[in-house]
C-alpha cells in the first residue's frame, strides 16, 4: 500500500514565533534578504543601512499620521495640477547609491528619472535617491537620529530635504553641500526650484 503524506489542518499550525531584539543588538542583512524580509513582515515598518544593518521603526502615533497625510496631499495636489513627477507616502522604499533602504515620510521624484528606472525596480526597492523628501519628527523620533537621516538625504544626492519638527514648532532645510537651513514657526514653506510653484501651507502640519 502506497504511503501518505498528512498534511496539517490549519488548526494544526502553529502560531509564528516573535522574537524580540534588544536594542544594542543589530541584526544585518543583504539587499535580497531584506526585500523578502519586509515582504514577510508587511505591518513592520523596515529601514536598512548602508552596512545591512537593520532599522525596526515604530509605527506613527495617530496625530502625526494625520499630519503626514495632510503633506501627501498637499504635495500630491500641486503634483496633480503640475505633472512633473511622482509623490511617494512613508510606505515607499528606495535603494541610496549607499545600498541603504530608507522610507521618508514623503518623496518626490521628477518623471523624467522615474521613467528611467526599470519596471521590475519599481517593484521593488527602487535604486535611486529622490528629488525631495520630508521626515516628520513624531515623540519617539530623537532629534540627532532625524538630523542624521536628513543629512544622510543630501549626502546621497537628495536635493532638498525638510525636517518638519511640530515638538519645536521648527523646519530644517537640508540642501546638499550647505549647512541646514533652520526657520522658526514658518507658516509656508517653498519648494524652491525642485518643486517649482510649491509652497506648502503647515497649518494641520507644524502647528494647529
Amino acid at each position: 500500500m502506497p504511503a501518505t503524506t498528512l498534511e496539517p489542518t490549519p488548526a494544526a499550525v502553529e502560531p509564528a514565533a516573535i522574537m524580540a531584539v534588544p536594542a544594542e543588538v543589530r541584526l544585518k542583512v543583504e539587499p535580497d534578504d531584506f526585500f523578502a524580509l519586509c515582504a514577510a513582515n508587511p505591518d513592520l515598518r523596515l529601514e536598512r543601512q548602508a552596512d545591512g544593518g537593520v532599522i525596526v521603526m515604530s509605527p506613527a502615533g495617530s496625530r502625526s499620521g494625520g499630519r503626514n497625510a495632510k503633506l501627501v496631499i498637499r504635495l500630491g495636489m500641486w503634483n496633480e495640477v503640475h505633472g512633473l513627477g511622482e509623490v511617494f507616502d512613508s510606505s515607499s522604499g528606495f535603494t541610496l547609491p549607499s545600498g541603504a533602504v530608507r522610507a521618508p515620510d514623503v518623496a518626490w521624484i521628477l518623471r523624467d528619472r522615474w521613467d528611467l528606472v526599470p519596471p521590475a525596480e519599481q517593484d521593488r526597492f527602487a535604486r535611486i535617491a529622490p528629488d525631495f523628501v520630508a521626515e516628520l519628527r513624531s515623540p519617539s523620533d530623537t532629534l540627532a537620529d532625524a538630523r542624521a537621516k536628513m543629512a544622510e538625504y543630501a549626502a546621497q544626492g537628495v536635493r532638498l530635504g525638510w525636517l518638519i519638527d511640530p515638538m519645536t514648532k521648527t523646519v530644517e532645510i537640508h540642501r546638499p553641500g550647505r549647512d541646514p537651513e533652520i526657520l522658526a514657526k514658518p507658516a509656508t514653506l517653498s519648494g524652491e526650484d525642485v518643486l517649482p510653484g510649491f509652497t506648502l501651507d503647515l497649518k494641520g502640519i507644524l502647528f494647529d
